[in-house]
C-alpha cells in the first residue's frame, strides 16, 4: 500500500504493483536525465500539457527507483503499465505534484 503523505504512487507493471516516489535522489537523477538545470520547466509544461512521452518515462524510471526499484529505462519499456499511456501520464504528473507540494 502507498502513502501519498511520503510522496508514494501505485504504478502497476505487467501486472505486479510497485511504489514509485521521487525521493531527492530520484529528482537529481530526473534532472540529469533530462539534462535540465531544474525540474521547474517540466513541472510547468506538465501543467500546460506539454510533456512529451520521453519526459513522461523518465519521471516515472526516477520515480520507480526511489521506490527501490533496481531496473533501467529499458526495462520500462518492455512491460506492460496498467491503463497505458494516459494512466502513465497520470502517474508522472502525480509524482510530480507529491514531490513539490507545500508542506501542510
Amino acid at each position: 500500500m502507498v502513502n501519498p503523505m511520503r510522496g508514494e504512487v501505485a504504478l502497476v507493471l505487467d501486472g505486479q504493483p510497485h511504489v514509485a516516489r521521487l525521493t531527492l535522489a530520484a529528482l537529481a537523477e530526473l534532472e540529469t536525465e533530462l539534462q535540465a538545470d531544474g525540474l521547474t520547466g517540466l513541472v510547468a509544461r506538465l501543467d500546460e500539457g506539454r510533456i512529451s512521452s520521453r519526459e513522461i518515462l523518465a519521471v516515472l524510471v526516477a520515480g520507480l527507483r526511489g521506490g527501490g526499484w533496481t531496473g533501467q529505462a529499458g526495462d520500462l519499456l518492455a512491460v506492460q503499465i496498467e491503463g497505458g499511456p494516459l494512466e502513465a501520464a497520470r502517474i508522472a504528473a502525480r509524482l510530480l505534484a507529491l514531490a513539490f507540494r507545500a508542506p501542510a
